[in-house]
């Protein structure tokens, strides 16, 4: 019984891209710009399957390492650096025209015609960042009832609400209305529920956030998988991020050990197929702040994990470990940032020490992953299993 564990260390990136200028984002570099200022962060686990063995990696490792699995970096063929697009074309589909971004906020019919659905009125309507929005707002939000409106350089439309003012069942429904109201022109990849608690100058955003994705414009690599018959299992926002499409079972995580304590319980428990998992503290807690430190201390987290997932592997799973895009913490920009990503593979059917080399598209992984687990798919991208496989 064949199962891939897919794990997907948001924002993890590994180097610009070559268009990485026309983003704004030369000079970024995720996982190496974080060593250079941390260079005590020794991710031994990763490093052990070959992380500093990817092109452009070598500096992330002080001692030497010989890999035991395979490794390579992917570029993105799609057009954009956000969560949507990155997790899409990790599942098969490349977008050529990016969903649409608001950096002026979004026009008024937009507005006038979500407040006429919510019977709130709207306050911000503007690229924030998501902690000072409610610090400079919340209190005005908790005597008003209005709704604070914001998105940032990705495609989103963010609405925060107070626990007390606005429930979250309430708040939820907002959002259902406004992924159906954004449509056409104003499509956007996410509306999210962004709810908070405490009280000015003290106040906290809650575990409770909802992504409303828009729905795959085709099938994925999840939707060929399910309909094989096998398991599709997701843990963390994979089941957002895919608006549910493809999925078998689904399950929500409140952290990165969380998210990595999930994926272990599905390990148990799922037969065949695939386990899907996000684990967002990188970007939404570390990248979008510029916390280095607190970059550099998840990541260390993430990598003392690794050998209980690798004791949990059978003899015919293969682990691969890469991300959606990157969000470095050390540049002046809080976005994310259009980078290579990395890709580790691991298990007994891989041959230790193989280098992928650098993909055109993160796609190839969803064909990949089709190909080992004999499932037949109309994907974009091509596979590379016969270049790390034990027959």
């Amino acid at each position: 019984m064949k199962r891939v564990i897919l794990v997907v260390i948001d924002s993890v990136g590994i180097g610009e891209l070559p268009d990485a200028k026309n983003y704004g984002d030369e000079g970024s570099n995720t996982l190496l710009n974080i060593k250079r200022e941390r260079p005590d962060m020794e991710l031994k686990n990763m490093l052990s399957i070959g992380l500093s063995h990817i092109e452009g990696g070598k500096g992330l490792a002080t001692g030497e390492y010989t890999p035991e699995g395979a490794f390579g970096r992917l570029a993105e063929s799609s057009k954009g650096k956000d969560t949507t697009t990155g997790h899409w074309e990790i599942a098969g589909i490349i977008i050529d025209n990016p969903f649409p971004t608001y950096p002026k906020g979004f026009p008024k019919e937009v507005i006038d015609e979500f407040e006429k659905l919510t019977g709130r009125k709207v306050i911000a309507n503007c690229p924030a960042s998501g902690t000072e929005i409610i610090e400079r707002l919340g209190k005005e939000h908790m005597e008003t009832g209005a709704l604070i409106v914001y998105t940032s350089a990705d495609s989103v439309f963010q609405i925060a609400a107070h626990e007390e003012i606005v429930p979250i069942e309430e708040l939820y429904d907002i959002c259902q209305k406004a992924r159906d109201m954004l449509t056409g022109p104003h499509a956007v990849s996410r509306v999210i529920a962004r709810p908070f608690l405490g009280s000015p100058g003290s106040f906290k955003r809650t575990s409770n956030r909802k992504d409303f994705s828009i729905e795959p414009i085709k099938d994925t690599m999840l939707d060929y998988i399910k309909a094989s018959g096998l398991q599709v299992a997701a843990v963390g926002k994979i089941e957002d991020i895919f608006s549910g499409k493809g999925i078998t079972q689904a399950v929500h995580t409140t952290s990165n050990m969380d998210g990595v304590d999930k994926t272990l319980d599905y390990m148990d428990t799922v037969e065949n197929g695939l386990i899907f998992t996000n684990l967002v503290d990188f970007d939404m807690l570390y990248g979008h702040r510029n916390d280095v430190d607190g970059y550099a201390e998840a990541l260390i987290a993430f990598d003392n994990r690794l050998p209980e997932i690798k004791a949990k592997l059978r003899p015919d799973d293969i682990l691969m470990i890469t991300a959606d895009h990157g969000c470095d913490p050390t540049t002046e920009s809080t976005d994310h940032s259009r980078e290579y990503i990395p890709l580790l593979i691991y298990g007994d059917k891989v041959k230790a020490g193989t280098n992928i080399g650098t993909r055109k598209t993160f796609s190839d992984i969803g064909k990949t992953i089709l190909d080992y687990l004999s499932v037949e798919g109309k994907l974009d991208g091509e596979s590379f299993l016969n270049l790390f496989t034990i027959k």
